[in-house]
């Protein structure tokens, strides 16, 4: 397995990323820093707090970072724990992309 995958927790990673509004918030960050509050109006129909809690998941699943500029706290996305996911993903596609191309030579009445 590749070795930066173990810096980060992957079911964290996962839980994080499983859900619709944190998702939505990390594509809004992949143009950028945003404030709390900017964030909180992507999501008319959500209290702050509500919007607080998924910011709480997605940094401690590593996927964003917090910076303080006074009374404002600014958000940005962590690409690396991305990263992570993605290695941890890769691994498992060489396994699929065999399965399948067996599958595939199976149904078409190949030998491989």
């Amino acid at each position: 397995m590749v070795e930066s995958v173990m810096t980060y927790d992957l079911d964290l990673i996962f839980r994080a990323l499983a859900d619709p509004t944190r998702r939505t918030i990390l594509s809004i960050l992949t143009k950028g820093e945003r404030s709390v509050g900017e964030l909180a109006q992507s999501f008319k129909n959500m209290s702050l707090a509500a919007v607080s809690k998924h910011l709480q998941v997605l940094a401690r699943a590593r996927l964003i970072l917090r910076r303080r500029d006074g009374s404002y706290t600014h958000m940005r996305l962590e690409p690396q724990a991305l990263k992570s996911a993605e290695e941890w993903i890769s691994h498992y596609e060489q396994f699929w992309d065999g399965t399948l191309d067996s599958l595939k030579h199976f149904i078409e009445g190949e030998t491989p």
